[in-house]
């Protein structure tokens, strides 16, 4: 991605969908969103099970296997190859229907006019920003016996009182602390988030992933309704 945003700009937004590194279906940002956040790239996530909402994309993916030919390339690297080679007819030969190609009828396709250097990253990605797209989500936890929960694969001791008990964890930007609260959302307790600062996340190193083993799948979002953080 930092090689496409350096040829063609940053985008305003990237559409993305429900699943891993993406979207994380109603759980805690992942890392890559929180890293496209401190760009001030925007998220736009497609509904679950809706390809008809992300039907440019989903036609796309059709066009590419009916001309990569992906099942008669003998190398990934043969495959990427006539994947770029489609790529640049769609832009800048196929005719569209006014008979110029996209190229010429959306220049904003040749570079978003936001610059972007994979070098200078540092100099203009924003741990705010990053910061302040965690604090807009909010989550449900169950306390497990030892009245600890789980947050990107780390244990966060709750107390011991909460054991068994449904919690929802909020995140305050300002602090950079995760904030604990009961079901009627009256705070319990705060610890510093040690996962999300500037380093780890444009390392992608916000989850704890052990070694040898898959991240721990997201809790599921409840359906009733969500306390107001405080």
């Amino acid at each position: 991605m930092r090689r496409l945003f350096a040829r063609f700009g940053l985008p305003e937004q990237v559409r993305i969908d429900n699943g891993m590194p993406w979207g994380s279906q109603g759980d805690l940002p992942t890392d890559l969103a929180c890293w496209l956040a401190g760009l001030g790239v925007g998220l736009l996530t497609n509904p679950p099970r809706q390809p008809q909402k992300n039907g440019v994309i989903e036609r796309y993916q059709g066009v590419g296997q009916l001309w990569g030919e992906p099942r008669s390339c003998t190398s990934a690297a043969q495959l990427q190859r006539r994947l770029n080679q489609l790529d640049r007819w769609q832009r800048e030969l196929y005719p569209t229907a006014e008979g110029r190609p996209r190229w010429v009828l959306y220049p904003g396709l040749k570079h978003s006019g936001r610059r972007y250097d994979p070098a200078r990253e540092a100099a203009h990605w924003d741990l705010r920003r990053a910061r302040e797209f965690v604090g807009s989500h909010l989550v449900r936890r169950q306390v497990d016996s030892q009245g600890k929960v789980s947050l990107y694969n780390r244990p966060y001791r709750v107390g011991t009182l909460w054991s068994g008990r449904t919690i929802w964890v909020g995140f305050d930007p300002e602090s950079g602390a995760w904030v604990f609260q009961d079901e009627q959302g009256h705070e319990i307790r705060r610890q510093g988030a040690i996962e999300l600062s500037a380093a780890r996340i444009r390392a992608l190193d916000v989850t704890y992933r052990r070694r040898g083993c898959h991240a721990a799948k997201p809790h599921k979002r409840s359906e009733a309704a969500q306390p107001t953080k405080r």
